[in-house]
């Protein structure tokens, strides 16, 4: 049935671009969450009225933050060819594409974080720091915890974004099903490569989706 309906399809070489797009989305996606916490707790923590506030600091975080989640992906992937050829040495392979994805993404999912954080409860925060709980207490067993929900929710978000990214990175050879989809499906005409890797994709994206969603509900207390 299947070799009927996709005739061009290489399945040992459709599973391989499948790995590939997993490996960059999961390694992208750890990295992101990981600095983009850090990244959006700052802009949380610096920001007016809060425990290190700073104006100049948080100005150039943000500065920071909106540069580089306003560059398009594809053009980000070329201004960081350099970049990446100094660190992976390398512009092809899935790990060529880790740079740009991690850059792309980190500085989205820190805005996601600090909205997250600003939701808050006041008033925790505040009971927090009349108890006399340290700067590290208050991050560990009060921001993090309560914000939760939501930072699952962001980069559940953020991971779906990721697998999009992966897609374009693979055009310009990073590996992955958007690399098949372009290169032995567009290019060669092969429309069932191309529907069959889009398949594969939204299925990945289907269960980034029910997953975030689960764990967001779990955490939710309210």
């Amino acid at each position: 049935m299947a070799e009927t309906l996709f005739p061009n399809v290489n399945w040992d070489r459709m599973w391989e671009a499948t790995v590939e797009t997993l490996y960059m989305s999961a390694i992208s996606v750890v990295a992101t969450f990981i600095l983009g916490a850090i990244l959006g707790l700052l802009l949380f923590l610096t920001s007016k009225g809060n425990i290190w506030e700073n104006q100049p600091v948080n100005l150039v975080l943000s500065a920071i933050v909106n540069i580089f989640r306003s560059i398009p992906f594809i053009i980000l992937i070329v201004l960081l060819i350099p970049f990446t050829k100094i660190i992976v040495g390398s512009m092809i392979g899935e790990n060529a594409a880790l740079p740009a994805l991690i850059i792309g993404s980190a500085p989205f999912y820190a805005r996601m974080v600090e909205i997250g954080l600003r939701e808050i409860d006041k008033g925790v925060i505040e009971a927090a720091k009349s108890m006399g709980a340290k700067t590290t207490t208050i991050i560990w067993k009060v921001l993090l915890p309560e914000s939760m929900p939501a930072l699952v929710s962001g980069i559940t978000v953020t991971a779906i974004a990721l697998v999009s990214y992966t897609a374009m990175a693979g055009v310009i050879g990073a590996g992955g099903l958007g690399n098949l989809a372009y290169m032995e499906g567009f290019q060669r005409s092969r429309n069932d490569v191309t529907l069959m890797a889009t398949i594969i994709i939204l299925i990945i994206v289907f269960l980034i989706q029910f997953v975030g969603d689960y764990f967001t509900r779990k955490l939710d207390k309210r």
